[in-house]
């Protein structure tokens, strides 16, 4: 297939659909760990194609719903230093805070500029040298090459006003505690654009230690379908693997050339996720000869203790243990437009999607 209408051929979603029904016995449990998977699964209305034996459940794949309530509230204090910029991604600024959010403070006057691209910041930086531009790193895999350069070219340049305020984490950690913690999956739909990076190999372990099923899917309705199904095949006759669904993207081998940028800035640090607590090694951290531009590290300021929002369950959410039609602030107190917990801020968080195209169907 070449074109776009073709991964949303109705008669080619519904074959999927039949097969699966024929072929599955067995009731599993599928996590897509991304936050692209689970808004392609309900706004396609993905569930009531599947049989009763198959439960989709959403994982930690929204970048800004995994980022710690403390990453939020350090980010905001360096929003209020004399002389800082912040520098970030649209979804981060309206994720709340315990006391505020960058939105806020935004509104009471605070320098923070949302950006389409890391390299956005080196440009702000460049421009304001008398001050300090911190860039709020957040993301996996697949924007962390993205912040890579950015370091490397800031340290070419030797630009000593520009920081990174660091919250990317990788995939594999998350996946592994999710399982180790004992929830119930059979398989993972794994992350299409996180695996053009990094290739099929990261699950590789995965699968092997827990007898899991992973299929790297990519984001239409049949691309989902015939993963669902590759899934099921494996579960049910062949065996757990690794396999590739979105081979019009992701080579086993990933992309050397932003891989490489990776190694070259970052190297693996615990890392703290929303509702999952400190994972080993889930995070990138900047390595020593970078160190000069890490926020954290750096620039010192005062932090008030970080509090969950009351009654919110987007932690349970991340972990795939409720729904977020489960929570009692979902679409009364919690909605888009006033957003308590970061789940419901992107377009990507599990309580995003559900507000917008599932309360009437869970």
């Amino acid at each position: 297939m070449k074109y776009i209408d073709e991964y949303r051929d109705k008669a080619k979603i519904h074959e999927l659909s039949e097969a699966i029904s024929r072929l599955s016995k067995k009731e599993i449990s599928l996590m897509e760990v991304c936050g692209g998977h689970t808004f392609a699964i309900h706004k396609f209305g993905l569930p009531s194609l599947l049989p009763a034996t198959i439960h989709l459940i959403s994982g930690p794949g929204c970048p800004v719903c995994v980022s710690s309530q403390s990453f939020l509230d350090k980010a905001i204090a360096f929003s209020r230093l004399k002389n800082s910029i912040i520098v970030t991604y649209g979804d981060l600024i309206r994720v709340p805070g315990t006391r505020s959010s960058l939105e806020k403070e935004k509104a009471k006057g605070k320098d923070v500029r949302i950006v389409y691209s890391a390299l956005e910041a080196l440009e702000i930086a460049q421009s304001n040298q008398k001050k300090q531009v911190i860039f709020l790193g957040i993301g996996f895999e697949t924007t962390a090459p993205a912040s890579a350069a950015l370091i490397i070219k800031a340290k070419e340049l030797n630009l000593e006003n520009l920081y990174l305020f660091s919250a990317h984490k990788i995939m594999p950690p998350v996946m592994e505690a999710l399982v180790t913690e004992g929830i119930r999956i059979d398989g993972f739909i794994a992350p299409g654009h996180v695996s053009a990076i990094t290739g099929s190999g990261i699950y590789t372990g995965l699968s092997y230690n827990h007898r899991l099923g992973v299929v790297i899917s990519g984001f239409e309705p049949v691309d989902i379908l015939q993963s669902i199904l590759m899934l099921v095949r494996q579960l049910e006759n062949a065996g757990p693997k690794v396999e590739i669904q979105y081979k019009r993207v992701v080579k086993p081998a990933g992309n050397s050339v932003a891989l490489k940028l990776i190694r070259k800035v970052f190297e693996p640090a615990d890392d703290e996720w929303r509702g999952l607590g400190v994972i080993r090694k889930s995070g990138l951290k900047l390595r020593r000869e970078y160190s000069a531009f890490d926020a954290e590290t750096t620039i010192s300021v005062k932090v008030g203790k970080s509090l969950l929002p009351k009654g919110c369950i987007c932690g349970e959410v991340l972990k795939g243990l409720k729904t977020p039609s489960e929570c009692k602030l979902f679409a009364k107190v919690c909605t888009p437009m006033s957003p308590v917990g970061a789940c419901m801020v992107s377009g990507e968080g599990a309580c995003g999607v559900y507000f917008r195209h599932n309360r009437t169907n869970d």
